[in-house]
């Protein structure tokens, strides 16, 4: 077998694995997407930053391009330009389909790359309207509610979802554990719900180390890659996990708007899944502690921690949540989550602000609410820093306190 050859059964074998017994989740996530490298002679996956490739057989290119432009399938045989394909980026696909237990998955620039081009590849057969459920990530709440992209949109609760379905309905849009709420969805009773339109949840929070949706009758599967995927913090990313029929046309409508994943991010969300078990276990238990701890704490009003367990909480305070955020030391007061660190923000400030504020707060994203995403970190390291930032915060409201009741005595002598 010449080079050329050796190298398009490479780029084959990584997009369609053969088909091998059932791996548990852990050994999946080691192994899916560089289960041809021995064969290859190396052990950590290559980083192909090629952007074009050659080929001397333009007959043979135009068939291919014709076929992708049929169904969206990926073309057989070698790369042919970065915004159809390629190889390091296939692999972090092919490893996050194993774990999600669907046919497919295509990866995007950023979780909202993602979402806009599922929304456009329904938008395109006419089928504009979509029905979701509060709350959601606040960008994807926007782009819902804002028509960015043509779409017009339901707002309802699960229970709402059969009745609020039309002949134009594209789509039905769930995030369960939601952000940031932590709220839970039946997905099994929403798939249902939905009949005949695809269910896309968003499963960011949990991971298909806590659920698999797809096994629930949902037939999208989103995330944003960026968060537990990932897990460092120094990678952007987005990915549908889905059937390949729909992959076809998410891929259609990636070459058509440009929304890739880099390759240099692909690498670092493939070995990002080889630890994602691993991670999202142990924090997940850190933020199981940390939330019972929270729900003791005089100070706190209420916590917010979903069944299904996992490394976020959310929690309301009796005091003033910004002096919360400013008395942190060691957890870093910050957007995103997932990380290898702890983060914590105030979502009616930053995350969610872009919602308007009636319908926020009508979806329970109050405005004493913050966000905690629990990282590696000793839990009582943690407990101390959020206990030392209440304080901070107990300590200003009384100071406040005390010069308001200042203020009203000098005013009314």
């Amino acid at each position: 077998m010449d080079s050329a050859s050796a190298s398009t059964h490479a780029y084959d074998d990584v997009r369609r694995p053969a088909s091998r017994a059932p791996r548990a989740l852990a050994t999946e996530a080691v192994h899916a997407g560089r289960d041809d490298l021995a064969r290859q002679g190396l052990h950590a996956p290559p980083i192909d930053l090629s952007t074009t490739y050659p080929s001397f057989d333009s007959r043979a290119e135009a068939a291919r391009i014709d076929a992708f432009a049929a169904t969206g399938a990926e073309p057989e045989g070698p790369p042919v330009y970065g915004r159809l394909g390629n190889p390091t980026v296939s692999r972090f696909e092919t490893a996050l389909a194993r774990l999600e237990g669907t046919e497919s998955a295509v990866a995007f620039a950023s979780g909202m790359a993602a979402l806009s081009a599922v929304l456009l590849a329904r938008s395109a057969t006419g089928l504009r309207h979509v029905v979701a459920v509060r709350p959601l990530y606040g960008c994807s709440d926007h782009l819902l509610t804002a028509g960015l992209l043509g779409s017009e949109v339901t707002w309802t609760d699960p229970a709402g979802i059969a009745d609020a379905l039309r002949p134009d309905t594209g789509l039905v849009m769930v995030e369960s554990p939601a952000n940031p709420t932590l709220a839970e969805v039946d997905l099994r009773a929403v798939a249902h719900a939905c009949g005949s339109v695809p269910l896309l949840a968003d499963n960011t929070f949990a991971t298909p180390v806590l659920q698999r949706p797809a096994e629930q009758g949902t037939r999208l599967v989103l995330h944003s890659a960026t968060k537990y995927l990932g897990g460092h913090g120094d990678v952007l990313g987005g990915v549908v996990a889905c059937d390949e029929e729909f992959a076809g046309r998410l891929r259609q409508i990636r070459f058509a708007t440009g929304g890739v994943l880099h390759p240099l991010a692909g690498y670092l969300l493939l070995r990002g899944l080889s630890t994602l078990p691993v991670r999202v276990r142990a924090a997940s238990a850190t933020a199981a502690d940390l939330a019972g701890r929270l729900a003791a704490d005089p100070r706190v009003a209420r916590v917010h921690y979903p069944r299904i367990g996992g490394a976020m909480i959310a929690f309301e305070v009796h005091g003033d949540p910004h002096e919360v955020i400013a008395g942190v030391r060691l957890i870093t007061p910050a957007v995103s989550l997932g990380s290898v660190d702890t983060l914590i923000q105030h979502p009616a400030s930053i995350s969610h602000r872009i919602v308007d504020a009636h319908e926020r707060r009508g979806a329970g994203v109050s405005d004493r609410l913050l966000r905690l995403s629990v990282g590696l970190e000793d839990v009582e390291d943690l407990w101390d820093d959020l206990r030392g930032a209440l304080d901070a915060a107990d300590a200003t409201a009384a100071t406040d306190a005390t010069a308001d009741r200042a203020g009203r005595g000098v005013a009314v002598g």
